[in-house]
C-alpha cells in the first residue's frame, strides 16, 4: 500500500514538474481549453436565454374560452376545476363580464364613449395557459367537446413560429457547440501531439531502461488532468464574469423587455459541463498523443 501512495505522489510531482518544465506548452493547452470553453459557454447562454424568452412568449399565447351566455356565473366558475384537470393546461383563470368590461374600458382614455355600454355585453370567459404550446391545437380541439363553452379561440399561427423558432435555435445551438468541440479537441489533441513531440527522445530513454508503458504514461496523464481541470475552472470563472458584465449592461440600458435568465439557473450544470469537458481533453488527449511513442 505504501509503495502505491508513493508512486502515486511521484507521478503527481512529476506531472506537476512537467508542466512547468515545459511553460510554454502547458500555458498553450489552458489558453486552448479557456478559449473553447468560453466560446461555448457563451453559445450556450445565449441559447439558454433565447429559449426563455421564447418561453415567456409562449405563456403569453393563451386560449380564450368564453363561457354560454346561459350559464349562471357560480356554475361558470365551478368550471375551472373540470378544465384544470385537461390534458396540456398548466392554470386557468376566471374573468368575469364586470371585469371584461373594466378591461376594456382601460384601454381607451375617452370613457365617454362608451357611456351606453354595460357589462351585459361580455362574457364570462377563461384564460387557459398551456404546457405545451407545441400542442395548443390539440388543446382547443378537446375545450370544444366542453359544453359550457361557446367559443374557444387561440392564435394558432403565433404558435407554430414560436415552436418553429424554438426548434431552430435549439438546432443551431447544438450544431454550433458540436462545431467548435470537434475543432477545440483537433487542435487540443496536436497541442498535446508537439508537447509529447518534444519529449520523445525522454520517453524512449525510459523504455530503454525497462520503464513499463504505464510507469512512463501516468506522469502525462495527470499533468493532462491538471491542464485541463485548471483550463475549465478559469473558463468558468471567466464566463461567470463575462456574464455579470453582461447583466449590468441590459439593467444599464433599462431593456425592461429582455430579462437575463439567472446565472445560477444554470450554474451548477456548466460547472459539471466544464469540468467534465476539461478532464476528458487533459486526460484523454494526453493517453492518445502518448500512444505512438510507447510503440518504440
Amino acid at each position: 500500500m505504501k509503495v502505491n501512495r508513493n508512486r502515486t505522489f511521484y507521478y503527481i510531482k512529476e506531472g506537476v514538474t512537467s508542466i512547468f518544465n515545459h511553460s510554454l506548452m502547458s500555458f498553450a493547452s489552458i489558453c486552448i481549453i479557456i478559449a473553447f470553453l468560453v466560446i461555448m459557454g457563451s453559445f450556450i447562454l445565449l441559447a439558454v436565454n433565447i429559449n426563455a424568452l421564447i418561453g415567456v412568449l409562449e405563456n403569453d399565447n393563451i386560449i380564450l374560452a368564453y363561457v354560454r351566455d346561459d350559464i349562471p356565473e357560480e356554475d361558470a366558475r365551478a368550471l375551472g376545476n373540470t378544465l384544470r384537470t385537461m390534458p396540456n393546461v398548466s392554470r386557468v383563470q376566471f374573468i368575469t363580464r364586470e371585469e371584461a368590461f373594466e378591461k376594456f374600458i382601460g384601454r381607451y382614455d375617452e370613457e365617454e364613449r362608451f357611456r351606453d355600454i354595460d357589462a351585459t355585453v361580455f362574457r364570462h370567459r377563461y384564460e387557459i395557459y398551456v404546457e405545451d404550446v407545441a400542442l395548443i391545437a390539440d388543446t382547443q380541439y378537446e375545450l370544444t367537446f366542453v359544453p359550457e363553452l361557446d367559443t374557444i379561440n387561440a392564435n394558432l399561427t403565433v404558435a407554430r413560429a414560436l415552436v418553429n423558432l424554438r426548434n431552430i435555435v435549439s438546432w443551431v445551438s447544438l450544431i454550433i457547440i458540436a462545431i467548435l468541440l470537434a475543432i477545440s479537441l483537433f487542435i487540443m489533441s496536436n497541442t498535446i501531439k508537439l508537447a509529447t513531440f518534444e519529449r520523445r527522445e525522454e520517453i524512449a530513454i525510459m523504455k530503454m531502461v525497462g520503464a513499463t508503458n504505464s510507469f512512463i504514461r501516468w506522469p502525462f496523464i495527470f499533468e493532462g488532468f491538471i491542464l485541463g481541470i485548471t483550463g475549465s475552472l478559469l473558463a468558468y470563472f471567466s464566463i461567470f464574469g463575462l456574464y455579470g458584465l453582461a447583466a449590468g449592461r441590459v439593467l444599464a440600458i433599462e431593456a425592461g423587455f429582455i430579462q437575463l435568465v439567472p446565472f445560477s439557473n444554470i450554474s451548477v450544470q456548466l460547472f459539471m459541463l466544464f469540468s467534465g469537458i476539461g478532464f476528458g481533453v487533459g486526460v484523454g488527449g494526453s493517453g492518445f498523443a502518448l500512444n505512438r511513442y510507447l510503440k518504440v
